[in-house]
């Protein structure tokens, strides 16, 4: 005797069963992202509400409010339109536009006149924010401070130069994270840093004014020297992959490169005068 088993694209009472083929991420090739749009929605770290990262046209990113409001609400100043996936700092012409969320808000200052719209949405906001906490689904924690290099050997933030320019990372050198998506549409969990491609130096150099910025007194500031490296790994840096994503430039970035083009007087607080400790740059070496 046979068993009489159902058909797995059918129901048990003989319905068909509706089957969604998955359809694999991908970024198109005249796209000027490379950034995937899914899983670029976070939460404020100071109201708890949803936020969308998107890269500005100075390839910095921006924190966008989820929803799109009515240009006549919204100030000239504060109104972002998207092409792309890239947010530019002014109107398309259209009815409707993006606004940053630090201009909603409830955890910050308002710094500029609002119309009665935005501040309705501000103490809506703010109303959320308070049930948040009270239910405990956020917590503000509280500050934690931050190591110096006598205590790690190695700056919390480490100010890198490439490409001709400065740029403070989001972490440590041996800490910087590849941001390119796997096969199995994760994080690429492996470091930038690789004992098997050539590594730059720790050496001091002037806290000199760049790009325009202004001057400070002459001193001297630990930076990780990039620049003698080759062009193309000094790219690879730039756009944070290691050595096997960045063999394949179709695999696309699941997160923004946590680069800021340094400031002294913005990141003074990452200022370090002395290089660190030995053992450091015996793993860099």
């Amino acid at each position: 005797m046979c068993p009489n088993t159902a058909s797995t694209s059918r129901h048990r009472d003989g319905s068909p069963r509706t089957m969604h083929p998955r359809r694999p991420l991908r970024v198109a090739a005249a796209s000027p992202s490379r950034l995937l749009r899914a899983g670029q929605s976070s939460s404020c770290r100071q109201c708890g509400h949803r936020i969308d990262l998107y890269q500005r046209t100075d390839q910095r990113p921006i924190a966008l409010h989820p929803a799109e409001l009515a240009t006549t609400d919204v100030p000239a100043s504060c109104r972002w339109h998207l092409s792309s996936g890239i947010a530019h700092p002014h109107g398309d012409g259209s009815p409707w536009c993006r606004i940053p969320h630090a201009v909603l808000c409830p955890g910050r200052t308002a710094t500029i006149r609002m119309s009665p719209h935005i501040e309705a949405m501000r103490r809506q906001l703010a109303v959320r924010t308070r049930r948040l906490i009270d239910t405990g689904a956020i917590t503000q924690a509280p500050p934690t401070p931050c190591e110096t290099p006598a205590d790690s050997g190695c700056p919390d933030r480490a100010v890198v130069q490439l490409l001709l320019g400065r740029y403070l990372a989001e972490g440590p050198i041996d800490g910087i994270r590849c941001v390119a998506q796997t096969r199995q549409r994760r994080r690429c969990p492996h470091p930038v840093l690789d004992p098997r491609t050539p590594a730059g130096i720790w050496t001091l150099l002037p806290v000199g004014p760049q790009h325009g910025q202004l001057a400070l007194p002459d001193a001297l500031m630990a930076v990780y020297d990039l620049s003698r490296l080759p062009y193309t790994e000094q790219l690879r840096w730039r756009t944070q992959r290691c050595p096997a994503h960045a063999a394949t430039p179709g695999a696309a970035d699941l997160t923004l490169a946590g680069w800021q083009v340094f400031d002294p007087l913005l990141h003074a607080a990452h200022l370090h005068t002395r290089l660190p400790h030995p053992p450091s740059r015996r793993r860099e070496a």
